[in-house]
């Protein structure tokens, strides 16, 4: 939604973030009139915290295929264990 109120917007275009190459942040009114390079120098805090806790992983097919494969391959032969026994 877009109104007609003027924000003041800090671009920080060097996030040093793997995932994101770029950070818009919406200014408060009350701090508009403080120096471009403290705000721009609190920005960067705040994205360098961003990278600390990352719960994005990247995924690996492979291990959760051969887990599946092997709990298929498992309950096969448990159920040919049982069925062998019973006959």
């Amino acid at each position: 939604m877009i109104k007609g109120i003027s924000h003041q917007i800090i671009e920080v275009t060097d996030t040093n973030n793997r995932y994101y190459e770029r950070a818009l942040l919406v200014l408060k009114p009350e701090y508009a009139s403080i120096s471009r390079e403290i705000l721009e120098k609190e920005a960067k805090k705040l994205l360098a915290k961003m990278d600390t806790v990352s719960t994005i992983k990247p995924k690996n097919v492979f291990f959760s295929r051969l887990l599946s494969y092997s709990l298929m391959c498992a309950i096969g032969a448990l159920t040919t264990v049982i069925i062998y026994t019973l006959v």
